[in-house]
């Protein structure tokens, strides 16, 4: 089983006790804000996610993590690394994720999580480049890649939404892990 603890964090796979606390946070109107159309996920929608987050760590090699708090056992969301399907045009690529609970946002828990799956990618897994995609206007977001060391690559648009994309990337040769 692949985990990762970092000085606040355990990021692991998926146990079935954290189905409601993700669907929990899926049903926020905040967390989801710029995700997708941004509507709010059920619990049995969170269900299939999981299901399939977990599907892809067999078939990849790689997927989205729950991310745990150390100190109290909490989930705290997901982070973790999936291809983005959605977006055909940066293919073949991989994206780095993540998605805290509100009460979790503003705590370096999201930064702390996506560098030690950064790591993850570039160090364990041997991927070469990684991007982050994120709505224009969701500057939470662009800040955990900018602290990612990620630069901007392009601005796109998205193909099912038509919501403005930016792109962010960083290469091994750029890492500073």
């Amino acid at each position: 089983m692949t985990e990762i603890r970092t000085p606040r964090l355990i990021l692991r796979r998926w146990y079935d006790s954290d189905l409601a606390p993700m669907a929990d946070i899926n049903a926020d109107p905040d967390v989801m804000r710029w995700i997708g159309d941004g509507s709010v996920q059920d619990l049995d929608r969170t269900a299939e996610d999981i299901e399939r987050w977990e599907e892809e760590w067999d078939e990849e090699g790689f997927g989205l993590f729950a991310v745990e708090l150390l100190a109290s056992g909490e989930l705290a969301g997901f982070t973790g690394l999936s291809v983005p399907e959605s977006l055909p045009e940066v293919l073949p690529a991989v994206e780095i994720v993540w998605r805290l609970g509100r009460q979790f946002w503003g705590q370096g828990y999201a930064s702390e999580a996506a560098h030690a799956t950064l790591e993850f990618a570039l160090q364990d897994r041997g991927l070469d480049r990684v991007v982050s995609i994120s709505r224009v206007g969701d500057d939470a977001s662009e800040n955990v890649a900018r602290k990612l060391g990620m630069t901007l690559e392009r601005e796109t648009t998205d193909p099912v939404h038509g919501f403005a994309l930016h792109v962010h990337a960083i290469d091994l040769t750029e890492y500073d892990g």
